[in-house]
């Protein structure tokens, strides 16, 4: 095709009849009762394609040429089922009829939508259930899934975190929301993700890299976090839950009412939550050896407010489908008041001692708006799909007035920003994903276009990094060659190029500048006008063998990333880190080599996978620490520079699971990463926020108790962290820790009612730990202490399906 993406969005625009010589089959799936199946896994054994059966058990696959399919069916219990299917009209409905596992003793069912999905990709990738955030719910999504082997947060108080996959993190993680890159300000440490965990009924985790699909900054690798299914045809309902916290007196709920007719539906949520100061095992904590005491073990200024507003609808077909996703998520939290600004001694205790849960300066408040519509049409082999996105990221960080340098002891009156504003960032982002996917034979092709447009302006009274203008696009092919039924190959490529505008700066006060005999007052420039220009070819190659229980995997990849504006023109205090910044405008993109490795061993006793990988940086960008200080703009704070060094980094995650009885199970997970710089000024150390080996084993107890009470769980996890003396300066040595978790749930049905419930006692012991990720660490703050979670979800239907006899 000469121009295929032009056909592409013609496509959209089309009518469903244009196509309709292709057939179309659809069908149910019952078990034994003739119930219907929800969640039955249904795919074809001669071309790809699968789907998951809906809340009625329904499924529909179109675009089908006519000819003879086999379809298999499988569903956790029951025995899988294999039809032979001769399509010869336009539309054929059938019933699939499921028997149990139990009619034949030596049939075991292993084959799952997520087993499935994994068997077939040659990345890293790991798939978190919205069981799983239910069971283990933390301060945020991205501490939720802490639990997992490579995925650490660097914590910001008890609400905010940000993600690090296998000790990389900031703007070389990918976070994906609803198809769209989720941009907010996440070159920030002290930063966290604008993402209600509430609303995510499923994420994709992918560790390594992936740019061959997402374009700049996916080195370390992505986080898809994806919406609950689209509500079945004629359903109304919901759910309710709550959640509270111990610790920091956290109270919050999240409520979503859903309905559906035919083609189209809504789907909508609220989600609200309130929570103190939070407590750590220390009643005194030392900011660079000057010793804060703590009132009654609480983090002064850490209190938070969140809300989230979720509306997604759209229209259901046939052959297309097209659905709006609008959200809005806005947070009001403070900052550690003891560790920020230039004086952290100038805290007024009593003010901030007179109550846990207000907020005071410093703090910040932050408001992220989405719109987003993902549209698809299918015809022939072609599965075409369009990703439109607009995002507004406005944050503001609100601090005292404190001069330094040449600024003015008392703030003008005449300034426009508000004398409590330190600094704002205003974020529009644009965005649009096409993509084709074309089956053919044993092939399925992707190919697609990416393209994005930002535009960030700053305000406040303190100055680190200039407004900018960013653009991109990418185009990429991928394609999965299905060797036979146990071997799979994949390769892709992708071009990208971006440009980055970077608009000057200056200083609002004036600056003595002294030059031969002369001493002049004059404003300074401390960002200049810089234009950048970026481009890159990245590539992916892998291969899939899965023979009966084992597995095996391995990619080798190119991913880069762009510089960013604070790399290239920061010029200022970083106050959350006592330290004065500054960029480097020569800075390249950065460019990284991976290779990924996956052994796995599944049968119905054991699981057993191993994980691991290699990476190698020519360029890696990094904030490099200096003898300097800056005493007229930085009030004698050290100076860092950013730089570039050639890096390898190697390590992995092992995962072990054993069912030693049918109701019992025990689990290990481990993680190792090893770091070195290979140049420049750093030459023989690690990199920052490089996480300790650790080590999880878990034992789980399931016992079936009654009707009454069903997916009931008692479970221990024991984390053991060795110490990281493996550093960088100016980051310290971290001692090794163990801590204990303890989880309880079940399924209560009342009358006709489900609850779920779910109690977490976090930190059982109350043990004093320092967590080398987390963004307090340099000030040798300890992580929160014991916290009881309690949360309660009540899904409630108003009306179900109606079951139909025709398709």
């Amino acid at each position: 095709m000469r121009h295929p993406y032009f056909i592409i969005l013609l496509s959209f625009c089309l009518p469903p009849n244009v196509y309709s010589q292709a057939g179309k089959l659809s069908g149910e799936v019952v078990n034994d009762k003739q119930v219907a199946a929800a969640g039955a896994l249904v795919k074809f054994l001669d071309r790809p394609g699968e789907q998951v059966t809906d809340s009625t058990g329904r499924f529909v696959f179109v675009g089908l040429i006519h000819g003879h399919y086999r379809v298999e069916v499988s569903y956790p219990g029951y025995n899988r089922q294999t039809v032979h299917l001769d399509i010869h009209q336009d539309s054929l409905f059938v019933t699939i009829s499921l028997s149990k596992v139990d009619n034949l003793p030596h049939v075991t069912v292993r084959t799952s939508n997520v087993a499935s999905r994994k068997e077939q990709e040659s990345l890293n990738l790991e798939i978190i259930k919205s069981e799983f955030i239910q069971r283990n719910l933390g301060g945020s999504l991205m501490k939720t899934l802490e639990r997992l082997p490579g995925i650490k947060t660097i914590g910001i108080g008890s609400g905010q975190s940000k993600p690090l996959i296998r000790g990389l993190g900031f703007n070389r993680v990918v976070v994906v929301e609803k198809g769209i890159k989720h941009e907010g300000q996440q070159w920030g440490a002290d930063h966290g993700l604008e993402i209600d965990q509430f609303a995510a009924a499923e994420v994709a985790l992918i560790k390594g890299a992936a740019s061959f699909v997402y374009g700049s900054d996916a080195i370390a690798g992505v986080i898809d976090i994806k919406p609950a299914n689209v509500p079945g045809v004629n359903t109304i309902g919901g759910s309710a839950d709550l959640i509270g916290k111990s610790n920091n007196n956290s109270l919050g709920t999240s409520v979503n009412f859903f309905k559906r007719r035919d083609r189209w539906f809504f789907d909508a949520r609220f989600t609200y939550q309130n929570y103190a100061d939070y407590r750590v095992p220390a009643d005194t904590v030392y900011v660079y050896s000057y010793a804060v005491p703590l009132h009654q073990h609480y983090l002064r200024n850490t209190a938070g407010r969140e809300t989230g507003l979720h509306l997604n609808t759209g229209y259901i077909g046939n052959h297309f489908r097209s659905i709006f996703y609008l959200s809005n998520t806005h947070s009001n939290s403070g900052f550690f008041a003891n560790a920020h600004g230039l004086e952290p001694r100038r805290v007024n205790t009593a003010l901030h001692d007179g109550s846990a849960r207000d907020i005071m300066m410093p703090s910040q408040e932050v408001n992220h708006f989405k719109v987003i519509n993902r549209s698809t049409y299918t015809f022939q082999h072609h599965k075409l799909e369009m990703d439109l996105g607009y995002q507004r990221n406005y944050r503001q960080e609100f601090s005292h007035y404190v001069n330094h340098g040449y600024m003015p002891p008392v703030y003008p009156s005449e300034m426009s920003a508000p004398q409590n504003l330190e600094r704002e960032f205003n974020k529009h982002v644009f965005a649009v994903n096409l993509r084709d996917i074309v089956t053919s034979g044993k092939h399925t092709i992707t190919s697609g276009i990416t393209s994005e447009y930002q535009h960030n302006n700053i305000g406040g009274w303190s100055f680190l990094v200039p407004a900018f203008k960013q653009a991109t696009a990418g185009a990429f092919i991928y394609d999965h060659y299905k060797l036979n039924e146990q071997t799979s190959l994949h390769a892709a490529i992708r071009y990208d190029y971006g440009k980055l505008h970077m608009h000057e700066y200056t200083d609002w006060f004036a600056s003595d500048v002294t030059s031969g005999n002369n001493t002049l007052s004059q404003k300074l420039t401390r960002a200049e006008n810089l234009v950048r220009r970026f481009n890159s070819l990245v590539w992916s190659a892998g291969i899939n063998y899965n023979p009966e229980d084992f597995n095996f995997r391995i990619n080798i990849g190119k991913s880069f990333r762009m510089p960013i504006a604070k790399e290239l023109s920061a010029n200022g205090v970083n106050y959350h880190y006592f330290s004065y910044e500054r960029g480097n405008a020569n800075l390249s993109p950065e460019q990284s080599y991976q290779a990924d490795v996956g052994l796995g061993w599944n049968t119905e006793k054991w699981f057993v996978q191993f994980s691991p990988f290699y990476n190698y940086f020519p360029n890696y960008i990094y904030l490099n620490p200096t003898s300097a200080h800056d005493y007229y703009y930085g009030a004698g704070n050290q100076v860092f520079k950013y730089a570039q060094s050639r890096v390898m980094r190697y390590g992995g995650e092992v995962q072990a699971r054993y069912h030693v009885l049918k109701t019992v199970s025990v689990e290990l997970l481990g993680e190792y990463l090893y770091a070195r710089q290979l140049s420049g000024d750093k030459r023989g150390y690690t990199l920052p926020f490089s996480p300790p080996p650790s080590g999880l084993a878990n034992i789980t107890w399931s016992p079936a108790i009654n009707n009454t009470f069903s997916k009931t769980y008692f479970s221990l996890d024991f984390r053991r962290t060795l110490k990281q003396d493996n550093i960088v300066p100016p980051e310290k040595k971290t001692p090794g820790y163990s801590i204990i978790h303890l989880q309880t749930g079940s399924e209560i049905k009342i009358a006709k009612q489900v609850v779920q419930l779910s109690l977490q006692v976090q930190n059982l012991l109350n043990t004093r730990y320092l967590n080398h990720t987390s963004f307090y660490r340099l000030i040798e703050l300890p992580e929160a202490g014991r916290n009881v979670v309690l949360s309660l979800k009540i899904p409630f239907r108003i009306q179900s399906a109606v079951n139909l006899n025709q398709p």
